[in-house]
């Protein structure tokens, strides 16, 4: 049943570590390389690009899609790492597999970098496209192919476009990870009850999200960024001086790593660091920080 209540009028007041106020948990999406594409052998092409959803006839290769995808790991995780590393924030990849696999120098300096890496399944595909045991497996095979780019198997999920009726029993089937984002309904985690357990949920956002660069009517400048992310991160810094909050910030390479965007977040991040009790965090660290203190 879906739960339209939550926390209502009695949200938590469970304190960040250090006192802080507020927990900022910056996202990087990392996609490129494991999109529908017919260089992969996928019946159909990715249609989300720079130019909205544009579609080639069927049969032909987008190869103009191709290269957009390609620029996010060409250039655009760059010019992200490098701001990340300047301003000494640890982020939450969600990873694709075959993205880590075709970009080995990708997920090796983002394990290197203290990032968290969580899964993104192994392909940037829909999962209720699947059916349950094909989910399982796809499941299976991002947990073995992160081991095996990354050195650990990824303790939180993420699905695209949101989980199927399937996903969050499986991961609760499988035992291994800590939590998911695949909800949009809350400022704060959460627990629900899957299959007689507590899962914990971290939700992610789609409106702090670099992907409204593609979207119309969405951001056009490298300051509506700013402002939108300001604006959401006053609003929610007055609140938490009465309850927990949490702020995600969703990105991609190739979207936010783009010249004229990336001084959005660079902008966005020095503005949030003018206050010291914000805590800049990995959505494992505010996973275990919630496991431990929400008792």
């Amino acid at each position: 049943m879906r739960d339209l209540i939550g926390y209502g009028q009695n949200p938590p007041t469970i304190s960040w570590p250090n006192g802080a106020r507020l927990a900022i948990s910056i996202v990087v999406n990392y996609e490129e390389g494991s999109e529908r594409s017919f260089a992969l052998g996928d019946p159909d092409q990715e249609s989300s690009t720079e130019w909205g959803s544009y579609h080639l006839p069927p049969e032909i290769r987008n190869l103009a899609m191709e290269s957009m995808y390609e620029y996010g790991s060409r250039v655009g995780i760059w010019r992200i790492m490098r701001i990340l590393e300047e301003m000494n924030v640890k982020s939450t990849f969600f990873a694709c597999a075959l993205a880590f696999e075709q970009a080995p120098e990708v997920a090796k300096a983002a394990v290197d970098g203290g990032h968290e890496i969580t899964s993104h399944g192994y392909r940037w595909e829909e999962v209720f496209r699947l059916t349950k045991e094909e989910e399982r497996e796809r499941i299976q095979k991002a947990i073995n192919s992160s081991i095996q780019t990354t050195g650990k198997r990824p303790n939180g999920w993420y699905c695209r476009y949101g989980p199927s009726v399937h996903t969050r029993e499986l991961l609760v089937e499988d035992g291994g990870f800590l939590y998911d984002s695949d909800a949009y309904n809350d400022d704060v985690p959460y627990f629900t009850e899957v299959k007689g357990k507590n899962h914990l949920v971290v939700p992610y956002t789609p409106d702090i999200n670099d992907f409204r660069f593609w979207q119309s009517p969405g951001l056009i400048k490298s300051s509506d960024f700013f402002e939108y992310a300001k604006d959401s991160f006053d609003t929610l810094y007055a609140e938490a001086a009465s309850h927990t909050k949490m702020m995600s910030i969703g990105l991609h390479p190739r979207i936010i790593g783009r010249p004229g965007r990336s001084k959005g977040l660079k902008d966005f991040i020095e503005y949030a660091q003018q206050f010291p009790d914000v805590w800049f965090a990995t959505r494992e660290e505010i996973a275990n920080w919630w496991i431990e203190n929400a008792k």
